[in-house]
Order: C-alpha cells, then structure tokens, then sequence
C-alpha cells in the first residue's frame, strides 16, 4: 500500500525540512550525547517517522518501498546516528513483529510502536555470533507458565530506551532439535538488565548495548507468533527493506558529503585557484558522483519491484553491499579532498568518514551479501534464467 502522492510529497519536504533545519545543525550535540534529545524524538513522532513501515490499520503511515527509500534519502543527509534508530525500529525489529506476530501481539504493540510511544530493538548478535545466527546460544528454556531465557547479546541499537526488544533464542522442539525462536520482551522485564553504551568509532549518539538475560521469565504471550522455530524465519522477511532503507540512507549520505566537499573544493585556493580547477580533484569528485547515482538508480530499481510484490532478496543484497562500499569511498575521497583539514573535528567530514565505517558490518557484513548474491545468481542459473 502506498500514501497517496500529494500526501506523500509533503511528508518528504516535512522530513527534508527537518532534517535541514534540525538535525544537521545539532549533529555534534547529538554525538556527544548516549541516547537521541527528547525534544527531537517527540519531532520524530510528530512527523510520524516512528510507524514508516507499520500498517495503517494500527496508524503507521505504510509506505511503499519506493516512497520508503526515498526518505531514506533525506534522512540519509543527516549524521547516521538518528537515521540508525528509525531504521532499527522500522526495520528487522518491527517487522519482525509485522511478519510473525499473532493477531493479538500485532493489536498490543504495533498501535505504540507506530505511534513511538514503544522504540523497538532487536536481539540477535552474541559475543560469538555474528553472521551465522543459527548458531546463537542464547536459551528459552518453556515452563509450565511461560518461559526462562538466559544468554548474553552483544551490540544491541537502540537497547538503552527500547521500550520493546525482540530476542532471538534457542528452543527445543517435541523431536528433541533445537531451533531458532523469538520473543517479545518489554523493558524493565525482571532477570534483563541493560550494560552500559559501548564507546564506538563512530555514530555516537545511537548507543548499542549488551543486554543479558538471567533466569529472565516471560509468559507464554511473549513466544512470537505463538510458534516456536519461527523467529529466524521472521527476522529474515525484515531484512530486505532494512537492507534497501540502509542503502537508501547511504546515497543520501554520499550526496552530503560530496556536497560539503565541493564546496570545500570551490572556496579553498592552491596554486592560484579553487582547487576543484585541478583534474585531479574532479576526478575525485567526479567518481563519487557517479557511483552515488549509480547506488541511487540501484536502490529506487529494487523498491520499484518490491512495490510491486516482486521478491528482492538478491536485490536488497546488491544494494547494500555497493551503496554502504560506494558510501565509504565517497568519504574517503572528501577526506582527501578537504587535505589536512579533513583529518581534524573542525570539519564535519572527519566525523562522517567514522560514521560510515560501520555500515558495511551491520545489518549483514558485505562478505555476507557477497555470499547471498552468489547463493541467487547460481540458482537462477540452474534453473536456466537468463540474467539482465
């Protein structure tokens, strides 16, 4: 379902407009801060950033793909920090709960997520897991009233003011296998507690936590979709559009940036001229602005066919892995292009240059995407389709 057009383009210079008047000048206040101002998240909420993707039955504002990414283009201009928590929230974690939940799971939580009064988070990654989710070690152990998980997660977003945290866990099957389930676990639940923020490279101000589970006791509402073995399933169904959104903010991002180093370009004078005269430094420039429109034209394709009900698990990988690569390069060369200035806080660049370094890990690490986008290109392949 999509917004209709009128609708939707005031909703994007509503976010274009925020994004310029109030998160760009408070980018250093909010990287220097644990968790997103107060007065910016009731802004958030206002313009109803928080339900992007959430049902308009529950009053979320329902997107399409296509109108999706192209937020994620405004919002992508802005500092990661504040895009990181409305991508987690809209993302895995709450469609996670779109995907799987039961009926009256979907009624309780998604009218408060939609609306920002519940942030989401979501619980998958451990010290020792990463990439391979299936090998978790995190327990949900059933009881006669419900269930006890224990376990240790690692480098959870938006873990310090979640009001509800999806967490992936091990549950033991009637055959005796073990599999992959989800619960909902709502703050301050007895037996979680919160560590403090981790001190990252970059994107300060969007806080990951672990978050450790001892004897925690949940009812047996708290078991997604009233089914165990489904939460992998369900995290999964979230992934493309988080995979496309992240994308999306990336070409928003690389289009800043070579904004800033543009002008930096035009106004800084080596050997008698604005060194944007120099071949060199076009080259640079006229690179970034290739592969940003090239990530851009990538990113809207694959929302075009996820509109349309088109599966996109190779494209949404394509996306991702080259728009968080394309995004670093970019930073890299508006670093070198703004020379020693580029290396010091006095410039914004050398905060942008950390903040992206992290897109190409989360979220699937782009030696993941290679191995999904293979995965597909063999099947389509085998079974004899013709790529292009």
């Amino acid at each position: 379902m999509a917004v209709d057009p009128e609708s939707f383009s005031i909703l994007q210079e509503s976010v274009a407009r925020f994004v310029r008047e109030r998160l760009l000048p408070r980018e250093r206040e909010i990287a220097a801060l644990e968790q997103p101002p107060k007065d910016l998240l009731d802004e958030v909420r206002e313009l109803g950033l928080f339900g992007l993707t959430f049902p308009e039955q529950y009053g979320g504002l329902e997107l399409d793909p296509l109108q999706e990414v192209k937020v994620g283009f405004e919002l992508g201009r802005a500092s990661p920090a504040m895009r990181n928590f409305i991508s987690i929230h809209n993302g895995v974690a709450g469609q996670s709960l779109n995907f799987g939940g039961t009926a009256a799971q979907k009624a309780k939580y998604m009218p408060r997520l939609a609306s920002g009064e519940l942030i989401a988070a979501f619980a998958l990654t451990e010290p020792d897991v990463g990439s391979d989710a299936r090998s978790i070690q995190t327990k949900a152990e059933k009881t006669p009233d419900g269930w006890v998980i224990n376990g240790r997660k690692r480098f959870i977003s938006n873990a310090p003011f979640a009001g509800l945290i999806t967490v992936l866990a091990k549950t033991q099957e009637t055959d005796g296998e073990l599999s992959v389930s989800a619960f909902l676990v709502e703050a301050n639940t007895p037996g979680m507690s919160i560590a403090r923020p981790e001190h990252k490279m970059g994107q300060q101000g969007a806080p990951i936590c672990d978050i450790v589970f001892d004897d925690c006791r949940l009812g047996g509402e708290a078991l997604l979709g009233a089914k165990t073995g489904i939460g992998l399933k369900a995290a999964m169904a979230g992934l493309d559009r988080g995979r496309l959104f992240i994308a999306s903010c990336c070409v928003g991002l690389a289009y800043r940036l070579l904004e800033d180093a543009t002008d930096y370009g035009l106004q800084r004078v080596q050997f008698g001229v604005p060194i944007v005269r120099h071949q060199l430094i076009q080259a640079l420039l006229a690179d970034s602005l290739t592969e940003a429109y090239a990530a851009q034209g990538m990113v809207e394709n694959a929302a075009r066919l996820a509109s349309v009900g088109r599966p996109i698990g190779c494209e949404a990988s394509m996306c991702k892995l080259y728009a968080t690569e394309m995004v670093g390069r970019v930073a890299d060369r508006a670093v070198q292009i703004h020379g020693g200035n580029g290396y010091i806080s006095d410039y914004m660049v050398e905060q942008l240059y950390r903040d992206v370094r992290v897109l190409r890990i989360y979220e699937g690490t782009s030696q993941i995407q290679q191995t999904i986008i293979a995965k597909h290109l063999t099947a389509r392949r085998q079974n004899g389709e013709r790529l292009g």
